[in-house]
């Protein structure tokens, strides 16, 4: 279709486009090599089949906002397809008389595809465009007391428009192209759409419809051409990024476990990061993967209450950071500027609860939860700079291995009166139960210890507890940053289990059961570790234990600890365990993968909650009460203690219950 002068002038524009891309996309490569750490390109293999259905199927996506999710997945199918219609165009405006795929059943539906697909990319475009720019939803950009990079605000709109016209145009000039083509050679019932818009130029000339299809041809080329250079500095380079997050993130046993730090190792000279380039190659490639969707931080409890932090402005302000400061990085020249003073402002560093709900919700496997405690790290071991209320469990956990401080010798007192053994009575349990830190001094969380034991000596479950050799696991102190202090106790901890040789460990504590379970190994411990909801619900499944039935179905709703159902993906066995104490549970809108926060982690429990609209316990209550439900059920201690102030300043409307006091009260 193109004359030969046209052909060289297209080659040049081509050759010109890609050699902007190669030199834009060389400096991000550079700028990823100075992150810390090196991918490992192995994994690709493994994963290539999950990602490959990630990318086609958008599953990700649509695990929030299904219809905008939709829309954009109606214009990412389309983008996809037409990767292999940008290149048939160009093979047929270069080979006379060339058909791409031919004109047998394969090419037929080739063409078909094209044609649906167009109009979809074209509908959805208009949909997201009025979306954005009419409707403006808040949920497409963060408050203004939030730290975003000032050329951000304006930037995401400027991109998203560029982005939204370039697509409709493109797809739109080869869509009327193609409708031209049929015009002058007759319709094609594989092309219904286009041959129904051919039938507007059947009074044009010839050279007319020549001419057409020549300028759609260049609007449509041309503007990919154009494109392609900018698409490196737009937030859509995510098209390319979130395929190889998903193909090379190091992987994990839960989206909240951490990378071990080796204190032994004397080339380390600063821990954690305080620059951008302290973080790991990983994490800046994050930066380039966000989508700025907002997701993250329509789910981050600190947000949601009014608190300054907001993980999608973290990762919005890392972006913009490479694009003016690129050039540095990749010529390995510091950074002009700490991560705190552009990224993210130190009170929004102390408000992250580390609920990972962030990560969960990322459709492109973002971490921005590992990045502020990361800065954590630096700032406690580097800077020794903290809320100071954090001092008083750090000292606890120094010097009696516990932050509420009590005396080892004091951690069996809440069993006083019960028959439960410790691993020097029993030294060959079935099950070592991990009793946690609050039990030895929370009065509430005693309560809940002992209407565990009470079930265990009921289904004469073979157990014993570590006693006065329990210590804590060290999630506070990691989540708060102190590195050092979590590693002194994990080291002391797998040791003493390692001797002791547990067959299964049990947990009342979600936070307890994260650290052993998914933290542990990196040290040599290895254990097989649940949590009590789970073998409740076993002793119930075996007929170890049996419960009483009650009068009519009293209502229940269940908060689930962030460190349970989002972290470890148990979500079933507390609901299997209330519907089978016979109660009836109403869900509160927010559950599962998707529950919204006590306000508890990220050692929240040591310290003041950081200005906000409202706490984040409180926003939790009220959604709990709102279902109408009589019983607020629990299963950690952190989320008993949260729930538990907010009811207490409510009148306790509304029943504080630990599943284990729930089924140890309607013990037969």
């Amino acid at each position: 279709m193109l004359t030969v002068v046209e052909k060289v002038l297209f080659a040049c524009a081509a050759l010109a486009s890609l050699l902007a891309a190669y030199k834009a996309g060389n400096r991000i490569w550079h700028i990823l090599q100075r992150g810390r750490g090196k991918p490992d390109w192995k994994v690709i293999k493994q994963r290539l089949g999950s990602t490959l259905v990630k990318v086609i199927t958008f599953q990700p996506v649509f695990r929030f906002r299904f219809w905008p999710s939709l829309f954009h997945a109606m214009i990412a199918w389309g983008f996809l397809y037409y990767l292999l219609v940008n290149l048939g165009d160009v093979l047929q405006a270069y080979l006379p008389g060339f058909i791409f795929f031919g004109q047998g059943i394969i090419g037929n539906l080739y063409r078909l595809g094209a044609d649906i697909l167009s109009f979809s990319v074209l509908a959805g475009t208009l949909i997201l465009f009025f979306r954005r720019f009419v409707l403006k939803p808040s949920t497409l950009t963060t408050r203004q007391d939030v730290l975003l990079h000032p050329k951000a605000r304006f930037g995401i709109l400027r991109d998203s428009a560029i982005v939204s016209i370039f697509i409709f145009f493109h797809v739109g000039s080869r869509f009327v192209g193609e409708s031209f083509k049929l015009s002058a050679h007759g319709s094609d019932r594989w092309q219904p759409l286009a041959s129904a818009l051919s039938n507007l130029w059947h009074q044009w000339s010839e050279s007319a419809i020549v001419i057409g299809e020549h300028v759609t041809f260049w609007l449509a080329m041309g503007l990919i051409l154009a494109f392609v250079p900018y698409f490196l500095y737009s937030k859509h380079i995510h098209i390319f990024f979130a395929p190889l997050n998903f193909l090379l993130k190091p992987a994990r046993r839960s989206p909240g476990e951490l990378s071990r730090v080796d204190f032994d190792d004397e080339s380390i000279e600063a821990f954690g990061a305080s620059r951008l380039e302290d973080l790991g190659w990983e994490q800046l490639m994050d930066a380039y993967a966000c989508i700025m969707c907002f997701r993250c931080q329509e789910v981050c409890p600190a947000y949601q209450t009014g608190k300054v932090l907001s993980p999608a402005a973290l990762e919005i302000n890392k972006r913009y950071f490479l694009n003016l400061e690129g050039r540095r990085i990749e010529r390995c020249e510091p950074s002009s500027q700490a991560l705190l003073e552009f990224a993210i402002p130190a009170e929004a560093v102390w408000a992250c609860t580390a609920c990972g709900a962030c990560i969960d919700i990322c459709p492109v496997n973002n971490e921005p939860m590992r990045d502020i405690l990361d800065i954590r790290r630096s700032l406690v071991l580097t800077e020794n700079d903290f809320p100071k209320q954090l001092q008083t469990a750090f000292r606890g956990m120094e010097r009696n291995v516990n932050p509420w401080n009590i005396p080892p010798g004091d951690r069996m007192k809440w069993a006083e009166g019960l028959p439960v053994p410790s691993i020097e009575q029993n030294p060959e349990p079935e099950l070592l139960w991990w009793v946690g830190c609050a039990p030895a001094t929370d009065v509430r969380a005693q309560k809940v210890a002992r209407a565990f034991a009470k079930i265990l000596i009921a289904a004469k479950v073979n157990f014993a507890v570590l006693g006065k050799n329990e210590q804590c696991t060290g999630d506070s102190a990691r989540r708060a940053g102190n590195e050092y202090l979590f590693d002194e106790l994990a080291r002391a901890n797998v040791e003493i289990l390692n001797d002791v040789q547990p067959k299964r460990i049990v947990t009342t504590c979600p936070h307890c059961l994260h650290t052993l379970k998914n933290e542990y190994p990196a040290y040599g411990g290895h254990y097989t570790v649940i949590h009590h909801t789970q073998l409740i619900n076993e002793l119930i499944a075996d007929r170890r234990i049996s419960l009483k039935s009650q009068d009519g179905t009293p209502t229940v709703t269940f908060h689930d600890p962030c460190y349970l159902g989002r972290h470890n993906r148990i979500i079933e066995p507390p609901r299997t365990t209330l519907q089978t104490a016979n109660l009836h549970i109403i869900e509160m809108p927010s559950h599962g993968r998707l529950s919204f926060c006590c306000g508890a982690g990220g050692a929240q429990m040591w310290k003041e909650e950081e200005h906000g609209r409202l706490n984040i316990n409180l926003h939790r209550y009220n959604e709990a009460k709102a279902t109408g439900a009589q019983t607020l059920a629990v299963a950690c201690p952190f989320c008993m203690t949260m729930m538990n102030d907010a009811a207490a300043s409510d009148g306790n409307t509304v029943k504080v219950l630990d599943i284990a006091e729930i089924v140890a009260e309607q013990l037969k």
